[in-house]
This record gives C-alpha cells, structure tokens and sequence, in this order.
C-alpha cells in the first residue's frame, strides 16, 4: 500500500512515517504540510491512501479531502486530527473520507483502519464513534449549523480561510492565481451570503466552520 501523509507538524509526519514503514510494512510516498500540497502530491505520487489531518495551514484537511475525492475518487482517506467535534466528523464523512481517528488513539486503531479501508468500509476510532453515538442518542444538533456553509463555492471557502489566517489581499490572489479585484469580489460574496458586515465576524465564523488551519489545541 502506499500512503500520503498530510500533517503541518513534521514530528507528526517523521513519527507516523516511522510506525507505518517499520510496523505496517507500508510505503510512505510522499509528505504534505498543508491541504493544498496534499492535492498536488496525491495527484502525483498516486497514493492508495491519505492519512490526513484536519487543522492545516492555507487549505484545511476537510477542504483537500472534497478536493482529492473528486479528482481522485478511488484514493482512500483516513482523518487523523484531535478534533472529534460532530460537525468535524459528520463533514469529513459527507466530503467521502473513509475513517476518521483521534490523534489521541494508539497505533493499533490506525492499523485497523487501513485494514477496514482495504475492504471499502468506514472506520471510526471508538472516541469518534462516542461522538456520533452521543449526537444520535441525545437527539443533539450539531454545535455549528452548516446551512451558510453549504451556500459557499470551494473558492469561496478557500478566501475565506485565507482571511481568516490573516493573508492580505495580494497574497491570496498571489497564491490562488486570481486578480486582487476577484478576491475583493469573493469577500463581497462572503459577506453577502453570510450576512456579515467586518471581516473579524468573518474569522469567528471560519473558525466555527471548521476552515481554518489556526487551532491553539492542535499539535
């Protein structure tokens, strides 16, 4: 099996390598530091599966995760963060991911998702599967809606983010490849769309959707 691991911490990327050569016995082609990179290396490393965390820089692990099964539709993904929040699961397993486990979990749980994956089934770590269990049992609706969510075009979500992580009008249309006049365009939309007038209202709200790769907890 070959396996894209997609982590802005190289101790992360360094130590999971290391497990899956020696203990898996897989081959690791490739190391992303953020979602964006994480696309680019799938499409030409061809990995079976991508091991992937969520909170990266740039493009978060849930947009490159819709990005790739779209491109790429038979490549598995695996969702390694610590943010087992509901709407973090129950997105990532809309978006097509094929697990999804805690950072906080031992070796073992990712080996069995591989092997799960293999065998086209979903695997969820059992911290995971509380989360959802606990939504479904108390009937709970998840902590963000995602009804203004859903109304953005993955450009869109992508300024977004970049907003949010403090990029500055030239340097997301530097990195998009857009003019500095689309960008304005696309933060009228945002603005639009979710009904907001400042831009810090702006940043609470990529934070609550999940699009930035800015979370103090993460490592």
């Amino acid at each position: 099996m070959k396996v894209l691991l997609a982590d802005d911490h190289a101790i992360v990327r360094q130590g999971l390598r290391s497990l899956l050569e020696n203990k898996a016995m897989v081959s690791v082609v490739g190391e992303a530091v953020n979602g964006r990179e994480a696309i680019e290396l799938t499409r030409k490393c061809e990995p079976d599966l991508v091991i992937m965390d969520i909170a990266m820089p740039g493009l978060n692990g849930l947009e490159a995760l819709s990005h790739i099964k779209i491109e790429c539709p038979l490549v598995k993904i695996i969702i390694l963060s610590m943010h087992v929040e509901e709407n973090y699961v129950t997105r990532a397993l809309r978006c097509g991911a094929s697990g999804f486990i805690y950072k906080g979990s031992a070796f073992d749980d990712l080996e069995l998702a591989m092997k799960a994956v293999q065998v086209n089934q979903i695997f969820l770590s059992p911290a995971v599967s509380q989360v959802l269990v606990d939504g479904f049992i108390g009937e709970k609706e998840t902590q963000v809606s995602q009804c203004g969510l859903e109304q953005l075009s993955p450009r869109e979500r992508e300024v977004m983010q970049m907003i949010a992580e403090g990029y500055s009008r030239s340097e997301i249309a530097e990195i998009l490849s857009i003019s500095v006049k689309t960008v304005d365009r696309h933060k009228e939309n945002l603005k639009e769309k979710l009904k907001i007038c400042r831009e810090d209202s702006m940043v609470e709200l990529a934070r609550s959707f999940g699009l930035t790769g800015n979370f103090d907890s993460e490592y």
